[in-house]
């Protein structure tokens, strides 16, 4: 009778060690995430700019948008957005992945978002975790970087999603 109970145990114990490990596999990735996206986020795959209809991957850093019949995918928006405001348009957070193929749900859902204006971002915060962002003005505060303030808080590295766009400057 004890062989069944255990092995019930050990099943369930079993079961629950997987959940919970499932649970804190999200990973944080604030200091990927360009300095112009919306504060409150720990983990972001995916920004969709409806004012622009287009995604960007945080991780790779890449624009995806719908050009000449389909998806492209580029470091920087198509030049008629050059002087596009990345900081002040809204940014829908999505963790998905490629989430283009499902662009008529994301796009009708989130179409009242088009023309707000009303996110803070990343680059706006004094919080300390942002700081982590090496594009981050207060970076050089940043009390895990394990060293003083460099003097380069406003050094925009490329392929990060902070250039091409014509933001810089704008949306204070």
């Amino acid at each position: 009778m004890k062989k069944p109970i255990l092995s019930i145990a050990v099943v369930i114990a079993s079961f629950f060690a997987q959940h919970a490990s499932a649970q804190v596999s999200v990973s944080v990735n604030i200091g990927m995430q360009p300095v112009w996206g919306p504060v409150g986020y720990d983990h972001v795959d995916y920004y969709y700019i409806p004012d622009v209809d287009a995604y960007y991957d945080v991780p790779r850093r890449q624009y995806t948008y719908y050009d000449g019949g389909q998806w492209i995918t580029r470091y920087s928006l198509p030049p008629q957005y050059n002087s596009f405001d990345l900081y002040s348009a809204h940014k829908v957070v999505i963790n998905e992945p490629s989430p283009w193929m499902h662009h008529d749900r994301y796009r009708t859902e989130y179409v009242q978002y088009k023309g707000r204006h009303d996110q803070h971002p990343i680059r706006d915060s004094h919080e300390e975790r942002y700081r982590e962002n090496p594009n981050h003005p207060e970076h050089g505060q940043w009390h895990g970087n394990g060293h003083k303030d460099n003097g380069n808080h406003g050094n925009k590295e490329h392929g990060n999603g902070e250039h091409g766009h014509g933001h810089e400057g704008h949306g204070h």
